[in-house]
């Protein structure tokens, strides 16, 4: 088979399209044939050599994706043809990979592998920050920090879902425009005093700030108000300063770290929640921006543009 590997770490030059061997199934695995497979920055990371990888050279990056069962491997619940999906297995960028049965998403007819493959990290991501990390509440005032990125526009429209009003904030008005779109009700802009114009809109600040950026952890305190919640779930701007335990307290405000496998802990609780985005993607509750398409054997220009942020929906890369 084909597959997307790097053999040492570096820029998006170590990538190579390469054959190699095929997986070699265990008893709980099954074979998949890939039809589109989801870009992460995960996966720049993993590139880059500074994020978890599995394997050994050359290594295979990708942890999402949907496609075609080729081989059930004798596991009775699976037929050759069904049409599945995955959040979190490993090796995704080749054209065959083995998955572990209890990490498999049945596909509905409705889902099409390209919307698979663009919505189950991230849109699994949102569902349990604004169902498990904060328990949204009709009426409450979110604060969503990077609101135009891929997770920042599920959770903009779940919340608006769940009965909140959206407050985003973004890099340019260019992401401001798409964030309005998907639903936030104010959006502002990080080079403007923006927390000034947050009081305006809540004087006594938000409910929850949902912080993907990590050195905006303490500004992401100064505009929650008292007895509010900072869920902290990601840095992409860099680690954030340490937090006062005195400052939580004098406020009676909460500090909540996110990740996304803590949640994805059984087959039973990846399908459940799976099978609710799914659901509201066919009622027509969650839309989605077309994704930005590469082939597999273009992973370097789709990590190079993914790098670029000049993207506002999901890359797919396809086998």
């Amino acid at each position: 088979m084909k597959a997307l590997t790097f053999s040492s770490f570096g820029n998006s030059d170590v990538l190579e399209y390469i054959e190699i061997p095929n997986p070699q199934l265990k008893n709980a695995e099954i074979l998949v044939e890939m039809k589109a497979i989801g870009l992460n920055f995960a996966d720049v990371y993993r590139r880059k050599g500074n994020y978890h990888l599995k394997g050994n050279p050359p290594f295979i990056a990708g942890y999402e994706g949907a496609g075609i069962v080729v081989d059930a491997n004798n596991n009775p619940e699976f037929k050759v043809g069904d049409r599945v999906a995955f959040a979190d297995a490993p090796f995704a960028n080749a054209e065959l990979v083995a998955v572990n049965i209890n990490h498999v998403l049945p596909l509905p007819e409705a889902i099409s592998f390209e919307v698979a493959a663009s919505i189950l990290l991230q849109g699994l991501t949102a569902h349990y920050l604004a169902t498990d990390s904060h328990k949204t509440q009709k009426g409450e005032t979110v604060l969503i920090h990077a609101v135009a990125g891929g997770v920042g526009q599920f959770l903009t429209q779940i919340s608006k879902l769940l009965g909140t009003k959206v407050i985003g904030l973004t890099s340019s008005s260019e992401k401001a425009k798409v964030a309005l779109e998907q639903g936030a009700d104010h959006v502002l802009l990080y080079n403007e005093d923006w927390k000034s114009e947050l009081f305006k809109i809540n004087p006594k600040g938000v409910d929850v700030v949902y912080d993907s950026i990590g050195n905006t952890l303490a500004t992401s305190f100064e505009v929650t108000k008292e007895c509010g919640q900072v869920v902290f779930f990601g840095m992409a701007g860099g680690d954030p300063e340490p937090v006062d335990p005195r400052m939580l307290m004098d406020g009676s405000k909460t500090l909540t770290g996110g990740d996304l496998w803590s949640y994805l802990n059984s087959k039973e609780e990846r399908i459940k929640r799976a099978n609710q985005l799914f659901d509201w993607i066919i009622e027509g509750k969650i839309t989605l921006l077309p994704p930005t398409t590469f082939k597999l054997s273009e992973g370097k220009l789709a990590h190079d543009y993914l790098e670029s942020r000049k993207s506002t929906g999901k890359i797919i890369l396809i086998p």
